[in-house]
């Protein structure tokens, strides 16, 4: 199954979740290694082509990816096909060998959402939606920043990290579009007890009905060497609400089955 047929997103639907992992063989590593930085149990596949992302771009009439740095990857994916989420189109840039999970769709509908990364080292890029209320970005101050970054990387809990600070916030503007780069460190806690410090760059922007954000990080030992990495997926980062219209997973149609992973 295609998430993006030829025409816009219409027809995605029941048999949105029959395809979930087309590569099974690293299930096993990356998503054990994705539970350490922040989310876990969810379908991999990697991103599209940027001739098949801008196709599914301009049947939007959204702006298209006029180039892609070497050595990166594009991608397109829709967050929301469940009933318990609205619909959102994400579309950011990631490192070509950087491994994509993406949400999964059970009987109690849509969880888990999109990420990528390089789980080994603890390279990351995930996307987390604040259900807080349309905001005027331009209008926030640092306090709303720091607030939406803490609940992107503490889904798991607030005890999951300490000394969170922000070191820079940037305002970009994209077509109609307003985004905030913000440059941030914390320190992660682990389940086993272990403090480790990250260094991140995120965008935040607000879309339809609440405030998104992708959050980039690394440990801050790989910072120097991955920062222009983080960079460009989060200056990259668009999330469109208006007009992406997509037929939500019926749980009740006779057609849904969910084929999990093999763990």
């Amino acid at each position: 199954f295609n998430l993006f047929p030829p025409a816009p997103l219409e027809q995605a639907g029941a048999k949105a979740v029959q395809n979930l992992d087309r590569r099974q063989a690293l299930t096993t590593s990356a998503v054990g290694l994705a539970g350490l930085f922040g989310f876990s149990g969810q379908a991999l596949a990697f991103g599209g082509k940027l001739k098949s992302v801008n196709s599914q771009l301009a049947a939007y009439g959204l702006p298209q990816i006029s180039s892609v740095p070497d050595g990166f990857s594009p991608l397109l994916e829709l967050y929301g096909t469940g009933q318990n989420r609205d619909t959102l189109l994400v579309e950011f840039l990631h490192p070509s060998d950087w491994i994509v999970v993406k949400p999964n769709n059970d009987v109690n509908g849509e969880d888990g959402t999109i990420q990528a990364g390089e789980y080994a080292k603890g390279d990351t890029a995930t996307f987390f939606v604040w259900d807080t209320g349309k905001k005027k970005i331009e209008d926030q101050d640092k306090d709303f920043f720091a607030s939406a970054i803490k609940k992107a990387i503490s889904q798991k809990g607030d005890n999951v990290y300490q000394d969170f600070k922000i070191i820079n916030t940037e305002l970009q503007q994209h077509e109609a579009q307003t985004y905030v780069i913000v440059d941030f460190k914390y320190v992660l806690l682990t389940g086993a007890g272990f403090e480790v410090e990250r260094r991140g760059v995120a965008s935040v922007t607000s879309e339809g009905n609440g405030v998104q954000v992708l959050w980039a990080a690394t440990i801050s030992a790989r910072f120097k060497k991955t920062k222009e990495q983080l960079r460009v997926c989060a200056e990259s980062f668009r999330v469109y609400a208006d007009g992406i219209k997509v037929n939500k997973i019926d749980y009740n149609d006779k057609d849904f089955e969910v084929k999990k992973p093999a763990l």
